[in-house]
């Protein structure tokens, strides 16, 4: 039996309003900004060059981020910064979400970074406290430490000073037998 058109047209209603819904269903965007001062450091994300401060870059998964910043005159500072996810993208709850909500959801992260000028030592305070850690390594009656010049390169071969012969001739192998009268070819091209 037919249905009558009042009922007809909301069945159909309610399926482009549910096709609407689950065609439309909402998304999480995941953003993460990394700012720094001064600016105009450069970013690497999970050693992944992202760009100079300030910037940004969307992730997919929540967790720990490995943040290296690096600038000319400035210390590089590696951070490892957790980004936590939020209580919508729970396990159970992020299907809710990420599927079913008829909106998109914005997490946008931002961190910020203070970078230190890089500390610049006088040659002699260096070459003092190499001095100092070479003493300390060198027992007293040991050894003299050599230096790198007076360390044989060939490790004790003595490269010919003479001309060196020439490498050998190779010789192309002999040319193939005739076949013999008679004989089958085979499907490769030889004679049984």
């Amino acid at each position: 039996m037919p249905q009558p058109p009042d009922r007809r047209r909301r069945y159909q209603a309610a399926l482009v309003v549910l096709l609407t819904v689950l065609t439309a269903s909402g998304c999480v965007r995941r953003r993460l900004t990394v700012r720094s001062n001064p600016p105009g450091a450069v970013v690497h994300v999970d050693n992944q060059r992202i760009g100079s401060t300030p910037c940004s870059v969307d992730y997919v998964y929540y967790g720990t981020r490995e943040i290296r910043l690096s600038m000319p005159g400035f210390e590089t500072l590696t951070v490892n910064q957790p980004l936590p996810p939020p209580w919508y993208e729970l396990p159970g709850i992020d299907f809710v979400s990420e599927n079913l909500v008829p909106a998109r959801l914005e997490d946008a992260r931002t961190v910020s970074f203070n970078l230190q000028r890089a500390r610049l030592e006088p040659a002699e305070q260096i070459i003092a406290r190499g001095e100092d850690l070479r003493r300390q390594v060198t027992p007293v009656g040991a050894a003299p430490v050599v230096p790198a010049s007076a360390v044989d390169p060939f490790g004790g071969f003595t490269p010919p000073t003479g001309p060196i012969d020439p490498p050998p001739v190779i010789r192309s192998p002999p040319a193939p037998l005739s076949p013999q009268p008679g004989s089958t070819p085979a499907p490769n091209g030889f004679r049984y």
